[in-house]
Parts: C-alpha cells; sequence; structure tokens
C-alpha cells in the first residue's frame, strides 16, 4: 500500500467514523438531558405532530376540570341551601308544615305559632340569600339573572374541531325567590305566599280552618318541589363528580400516549451513551495512529 503525504486514507476513515459517533452521542446526551427522544420536529414529525396535538387537548381538559370544580363549589351549594330549606322536625318547611297542622287544634294560641311560624320564613329567606358563590345565586334571583346556566363539562376534538360538552341548568326550577315573586316560595297561591302565611289573626271558624286546611296543602307542595329541584341538583353533583373524575383519568391517560411516543428510554439511553462514549475514545485513538503513520514518512528523509 503507498503512502502520500497530499491524501491520508485511513485518517480520513477513522475521522468520518469519529464525526458519526460524535453526532450519535450528541443525540443521545440532548435525549438524557431532555428526557424525549422527540423533542423537536426534525426528531420526527409525525410524533412530534401528534404529540403538540395532545398536549393542546390536555391543557384544555385541565381548563375543563378546573372549570368542573368551580360549578361541583356552585353547585354544592346551591344544594346544600335547598336541603336546609327542606329542613326537618327542628326547622325549614317540614317544621312548617309540623307548625300549620298543630295550629288547626281548637283553641290553640295562634299568635304563639305564628312567631314561630315568621322564624322559619326569615330563616328560609336568609339561607336562600346566603347561598351564593363566586357571584351566582340561583335560589334568590334578580331580574339580571341568567334564565339557563351551563356548566362546562368536557372537552373533544374529532380531527380539527373541538367540541365542548356542558350541562344546562334552567334556574326557575330552583327559584325560591324572584324579583317578580314567581319563586317556590314567594309566589302567591290564594291569599298569600309560603313566605306571607299569617295565623295569627285566625280562629277556630270553618272559613279559617280552610284557610289553615289550603296553607298545609300550599306548604306540601312547596315541600314537593324543592325536594324534586335538590334531587336534581344532587343528579347533577354526581354527574359533575363522575365527570371529574374522568377527566382527570382521561388527562392521566393522555399524558401515558404521549410519552409512549416521544419519551426516552432511560436505561437504554444510559447503555447507548456509555457505549458511543468508548467508541468515541476509540475513534480519538484510531485517527491519532492514523495520523502517526504520516509522521513516519518524515524518517525517510533524514
Amino acid at each position: 500500500m503507498s503512502s502520500s503525504l497530499l491524501t491520508n486514507s485511513s485518517a480520513m476513515t477513522a475521522l468520518q467514523t469519529l464525526r458519526n459517533v460524535s453526532s450519535q452521542l450528541a443525540t443521545t446526551q440532548n435525549r438524557i438531558s431532555t428526557g424525549q427522544r422527540v423533542a423537536t420536529a426534525s426528531d420526527n414529525a409525525a410524533y412530534w405532530s401528534i404529540a403538540t396535538s395532545m398536549r393542546a387537548d390536555n391543557a384544555a381538559l385541565s381548563a375543563v376540570s378546573d372549570s368542573l370544580g368551580l360549578s361541583a363549589a356552585t353547585v354544592d351549594t346551591e344544594y346544600t341551601a335547598l336541603t336546609a330549606v327542606v329542613g326537618d322536625k327542628t326547622g325549614g318547611l317540614t317544621k312548617l308544615q309540623a307548625l300549620l297542622v298543630e295550629a288547626k287544634t281548637a283553641g290553640i294560641d295562634r299568635t304563639k305559632i305564628q312567631a314561630d311560624i315568621t322564624q322559619i320564613q326569615q330563616q328560609m329567606k336568609g339561607t336562600a340569600d346566603a347561598a351564593t358563590f363566586n357571584g351566582v345565586n340561583w335560589l334568590s334571583t334578580t331580574a339580571t339573572t341568567p334564565a339557563t346556566f351551563d356548566l362546562v363539562s368536557s372537552f373533544s376534538r374529532v380531527g380539527g374541531t373541538p367540541t365542548i360538552g356542558s350541562i344546562n341548568l334552567t334556574i326557575a326550577n330552583y327559584s325560591l325567590y324572584t324579583s317578580t315573586q314567581s319563586g317556590i316560595l314567594d309566589k302567591v297561591s290564594g291569599t298569600a305566599s309560603v313566605n306571607t302565611i299569617d295565623i295569627s289573626t285566625l280562629t277556630d271558624s270553618a272559613a279559617d280552618q280552610t284557610t289553615l286546611d289550603g296553607y298545609i296543602t300550599q306548604v306540601t307542595t312547596a315541600i314537593n318541589s324543592v325536594a324534586s329541584a335538590a334531587a336534581d341538583l344532587g343528579a347533577v353533583k354526581n354527574r359533575i363528580s363522575t365527570n371529574t373524575e374522568f377527566v382527570k383519568t382521561l388527562m392521566d391517560s393522555v399524558d401515558r400516549g404521549v410519552g409512549q411516543l416521544v419519551d426516552a428510554d432511560m436505561n437504554a439511553e444510559s447503555t447507548r451513551l456509555q457505549a458511543l462514549q468508548t467508541q468515541q475514545q476509540l475513534g480519538v485513538q484510531a485517527l491519532s495512529i492514523a495520523n502517526q503513520n504520516s509522521q513516519s514518512i518524515l524518517s525517510l528523509f533524514k
């Protein structure tokens, strides 16, 4: 084999091998430092595009999860208040009904009973007014309260078209008091609403007994309506809870899917790094030996 001062084939081969090893080593070091084998579009355009889209969807799902948290807090506030208004033997509509039945007793002091009724009426109004979360109150509404309320519940994307799922609620179904007195408790039926029932002047006469019967019926109807509203919100509350868990699980699933596409196998990369570092050291040594061949030619001229 002839030797040339102008062309050192051995050195060129060693240098090309060293460049190739150095390039692979740089790629492996980048994967280890970022934890990803597809960190940019140039690494794998198809996987990078899919991962980018799914990360964007996961960000949207995260927003849905936050919205569901807000919706859950709102619904829970209204549900708790409705449950309190239905009450039990110590308060609420249930106690009010019991007091009206008690007022049917001949000779009883209805003025004293009315004192309890008034306290219950004020307590229920206060409960409805207090059922506010983030400025939202479905139980005590005003003229500016929207007729419907949408609770964001899901996000999906088919192709390039995003779809936002929501739970639509009709506020009139839950309104106990309104600015137009059309709520469950302030709507006048006969001569009074549940909120304005007054038995202090009633007597044992047949007409007044009939009036009491009407009040009892009115309160019973109100109990059924409020209980129905509470049951409806209870179902919504359960649905939101289920959706919240599903969204969290879905986000974890998307994270795992993206990871399978772009994450680096750190066990494999660390092993490859050690192998490439050894190859790099051998490549440097091979290049040094190849360059020494040219130096040996000088001895011929001594």
